[in-house]
């Protein structure tokens, strides 16, 4: 069961007419991204043959969900840089640094959503704006949306996980080290991973 509409046709194909799971229209609302419950995290290859994961420990988020026109969906990230976390003190220091983050002087990434669709089946795809330091290009993520649940607090959410892959030098993120045997430190390709409880608001 998808989260938006579904187009049904008639036998005779003479016109398309939405059809509107009422469950999923009742979905419609404001909801706030679950820290607790979710992660924001990336994968970037490291010396050429193996990944380093890190993820990032402290953002707000928003969604506005319309369970009868994806269009109308929208969605709104903050995170702080300096809650990167890769597990290595000294290498989180560095991408704090003004190699990469700078976090001192942009101390939040942000992600705002232009457009709205679904793909198919329970996929969407989420277009907006990602900001990193001073630069602002856009971004497109593809998710699943995972379901909707009533927790044991009586709050009801919903789920969704999803990725997009990067260029870092397309947001100034250019750092890089030579290696003997060719080839850099760190990969201008990096995957960012998205699992998100959010819950209704109001």
């Amino acid at each position: 069961m998808g989260l938006f509409t579904r187009r049904t046709q008639d036998r005779t194909a003479v016109a398309a007419t939405p059809a509107v799971d009422p469950a999923l229209a009742a979905l419609t609302g404001d909801y706030a991204i679950d820290p607790a419950h979710s992660s924001i995290g990336f994968t970037v290859r490291h010396a050429m043959v193996t990944n380093v994961r890190g993820s990032f420990g402290d953002y707000t988020g928003s969604l506005h969900l319309d369970g009868s026109d994806p269009s109308r969906s929208t969605a709104s990230i903050d995170v702080k840089i300096a809650s990167v976390d890769t597990g290595i003190a000294d290498r989180d220091a560095h991408l704090r640094g003004e190699d990469f983050f700078s976090a001192e002087d942009f101390p939040v990434m942000s992600f705002r959503s232009t457009e709205a669709a679904r793909v198919g089946g329970n996929t969407y795809r989420i277009t907006g704006d990602l900001t990193i330091k001073d630069v602002t290009r856009p971004l497109t993520i593809d998710l699943e949306f995972n379901g909707s649940a009533t927790d044991v607090y009586g709050s009801e959410r919903v789920g969704f996980e999803g990725s997009s892959e990067i260029l870092r030098s397309e947001w100034g993120l250019t750092w890089n080290a030579a290696l003997e045997a060719g080839g850099v430190m760190v990969s201008d390709k990096v995957k960012l991973t998205f699992d998100i409880s959010a819950v209704k608001q109001g």
